[in-house]
């Protein structure tokens, strides 16, 4: 029951973080004059426009009953490129933001976590913070991955010259299997958040 509650807490975290990860690509967008997620109605926190029946319900329903890591994703952000003032350049900031409020959620959440832990609050309230730290770090870390369609990937489409832009677009739509293989095939994920993981518990817990 315990591992039960403590994965129905991670998809909790998870839910409210992908959803802010999303809005904070429309707020970025708007900013640069792109104001399609605003008219989609997805610049809100009502989570109901922003979740995937696939990513959002279906897997992490699955990953909780089955006890396994929760992973999901919302809905993408509408964004075009075409209202904003300096599009490539635009683009890489908007793609960014996302990463970079799930960083900066991370070390909110570990701080709240870290008081709680050294003034002995160890209950539920603990849970919730350390849990929205850790998947704030996963989502982080994972979208900064340079493969299609994460957010990493805009980094790529900055450097990259202008003639090499159409090779990269058509590798794009197979980015989705080179990130699986490296997932499930060869725990690449695995491999590099485990370091920053540690950390993070090292400053949550102390040791």
């Amino acid at each position: 029951m315990r591992d039960l509650e403590q994965q129905i807490i991670l998809y909790g975290a998870l839910v409210v973080a992908v959803i802010l990860h999303e809005i904070s690509h429309g707020v970025m967008a708007l900013a640069y004059g792109d104001d399609t997620a605003k008219r989609a109605g997805r610049l809100t926190l009502n989570p109901l426009p922003h979740l995937d029946p696939v990513g959002s319900i279906l897997l992490p329903a699955m990953a909780v009953l089955a006890n396994l890591p929760v992973l999901g994703w919302a809905k993408p952000v509408p964004v075009n490129p075409a209202r904003m003032r300096n599009p490539r350049a635009n683009m890489l900031v908007v793609g960014l933001v996302g990463p970079g409020t799930n960083f900066a959620l991370m070390l909110g959440a570990a701080f709240w976590a870290r008081s709680l832990w050294e003034g002995g609050d160890v209950g539920r309230m603990l849970d919730v913070a350390w849990s929205f730290a850790l998947i704030n770090l996963f989502l982080g870390v994972f979208n900064m991955l340079p493969i299609p369609p994460l957010d990493g990937s805009s980094l790529i489409e900055r450097v990259l010259p202008a003639r090499a832009l159409p090779g990269w677009h058509r590798f794009r739509p197979y980015g989705f299997l080179v990130l699986f293989a490296g997932l499930f095939m060869f725990d690449i994920f695995g491999r590099i958040i485990h370091p920053f993981a540690e950390v993070l518990e090292r400053f949550v817990f102390g040791g």
